[in-house]
């Protein structure tokens, strides 16, 4: 995970942060609003979606149960056109290869693609820290970098964040790195666009070394693909001299044709849109064309951890399209800074804990927690990943790492396992709790549905009390009505 994430708060702490902030919920309410329906409308438009989806979800998963052959395969290709192949088994292997490559150019600035791989492991900071300047190029990166703010959606960055708030940003800030935007700008996207386009002209035009991702890596020809809306992209590839791309190692698909599938697949899920603008794909090395020297850093960071679990290992089909966060009900309220990791929503609260692993930190340990299982993010996934499948085995994960400690809730539940493991105890456990029901009947306020609630639980039970509603208990136990109904007069019926 990026170190610009290092000390996030619990998802707990953190989202009620962020439910206090009308303007983010606004801000999130309207964008994602907006893409939902734009990709509601250009799904609708494709007959055989679901046979898509099942077809991307088989590709995926074929891909991922050979993953080392190709891999292998991979490499071979890319090496026979040109490419120099770099292994990378974690974030910070990964970083000081592309920092290597920097330096052996002798370069202090490069200019980036947008790239989830190169943000989840830190690599901005690790070049800042070598004296090498990253340019973010994609127009919500830009933002996020020029506010010195956390990017909070995997496909805008800059969500959160209102057109009144980035021309706030331009004008304060562009003018220290580079090229100032003009006094007069207003805040419509034609203009914002254009003083950004001003502002990273020159950085394409001067820059010796460029660094991308990849949103596939086709094992059978070496050829990688980047898909993108602005031609940001297009520019990064092939202005520089030197390109290097970090590719984790899960979006390899084995052959060209495969690519056909999730061409149709990711732009309808990510912008809404039938094809993305610019599609990017470049083989190795072209003599004349393009950038003359091309590194490929295949980067692990835990990702053959996942591939090991049975049940999470279905993340790594993931095309990062994002649709899960824009149907989530609690990305929506809480926006992706809550996460505290580059891959927020449905597809991080699962992604992240696996990457990092499980049982030794609250703020992963949180993740899993942080949704309702209403299952919208399933039905989105372009290669059904089931989410909600996931987040329950990782809950399964969370409290066995911390089974015996001696926490409040582990308490409380060897209590209830005490109580409920024998009947007499049982029986006597349902006449103190309808003692307390009788005596508090009418007392306290009512829920929603017209039973009376409790207030703040006292000691430790205040967190239980802090978000849900505490019934007063039944003044009367069923077994207690059973008995006093005579089995409830028969079934309510009488012999039959």
């Amino acid at each position: 995970m990026s170190a610009t994430f290092l000390g996030t708060p619990a998802f707990p702490t953190a989202a009620r942060a962020a439910l206090a902030d009308t303007q983010l919920r606004r801000n999130l309410a309207h964008a994602t609003g907006t893409i939902r329906a734009k990709r509601a409308a250009v799904v609708g438009e494709v007959d055989e979606w679901e046979r898509l989806r099942l077809a991307g979800a088989a590709l995926k998963d074929r891909t991922l149960r050979h993953l080392d052959t190709y891999l292998v395969q991979l490499e071979e290709s890319l090496t026979r056109a040109g490419a120099t192949v770099h292994w990378a088994r974690d974030a910070a292997e990964a970083n000081r290869i592309v920092v290597d490559i920097a330096r052996v150019h002798g370069t202090d600035e490069v200019v980036k693609v947008k790239s989830m791989a190169t943000a989840e492991i830190g690599l901005n900071e690790a070049l800042e820290a070598a004296g090498i300047h990253a340019w973010e190029t994609d127009l919500a990166e830009l933002i996020v970098q020029l506010g010195e703010d956390l990017p909070s959606h995997i496909l805008v960055p800059a969500i959160h964040r209102n057109r009144s708030e980035v021309r706030e940003i331009f004008l304060r800030e562009m003018g220290r790195h580079g090229k100032a935007a003009p006094r007069d700008l207003t805040d419509t996207p034609a203009e914002l666009a254009a003083a950004a386009r001003a502002h990273l002209r020159e950085k394409f035009l001067r820059a010796k070394v460029a660094v991308s991702g990849a949103n596939f890596a086709v094992a059978e020809t070496g050829t990688l693909a980047v898909v993108e809306s602005e031609g940001n992209g297009r520019m990064c590839l092939t202005l520089p001299e030197v390109l290097v791309s970090v590719v984790g190692i899960e979006k390899l698909v084995p052959t060209w044709a495969d690519l056909d599938v999730f061409l149709q697949l990711l732009p309808r899920s990510s912008t809404g849109e039938r094809m993305n603008p610019y599609t990017s794909m470049w083989t190795g090395v072209t003599p004349g064309d393009g950038p003359q020297e091309v590194h490929v850093v295949l980067l692990d960071n835990g990702r053959t951890d996942v591939l090991a679990d049975e049940v999470g290992r279905q993340a790594l089909r993931c095309i990062r399209c994002s649709a899960c966060l824009n149907v989530c009900p609690v990305y929506e309220r809480t926006g992706g800074h809550s996460y505290g990791s580059v891959y927020p929503g449905p597809i991080g609260a699962i992604l992240t804990p696996m990457l990092r692993g499980v049982g030794h930190d609250t703020q992963l340990d949180s993740l899993p927690y942080a949704s309702s299982l209403c299952g919208a993010c399933f039905e989105v996934c372009p290669v059904r990943i089931d989410i909600p499948e996931v987040l329950v085995h990782l809950r399964t994960k969370v409290v066995d790492a911390h089974r015996g400690e001696p926490k409040v809730q582990n308490l409380a539940m060897k209590a209830a396992s005490w109580a409920l493991s024998d009947a007499r105890r049982t029986a006597a456990a349902e006449k103190v709790s309808g003692a307390v029901g009788r005596v508090l009947r009418g007392t306290k306020r009512r829920a929603p549905g017209g039973r009376g609630v409790l207030g703040a639980l006292p000691g430790p039970a205040a967190a239980w009390s802090d978000a849900r509603d505490v019934p007063v208990p039944a003044p009367e136990s069923f077994r207690a009505w059973w008995a006093r109904t005579d089995g409830g007069r028969r079934g309510n019926g009488g012999a039959k």
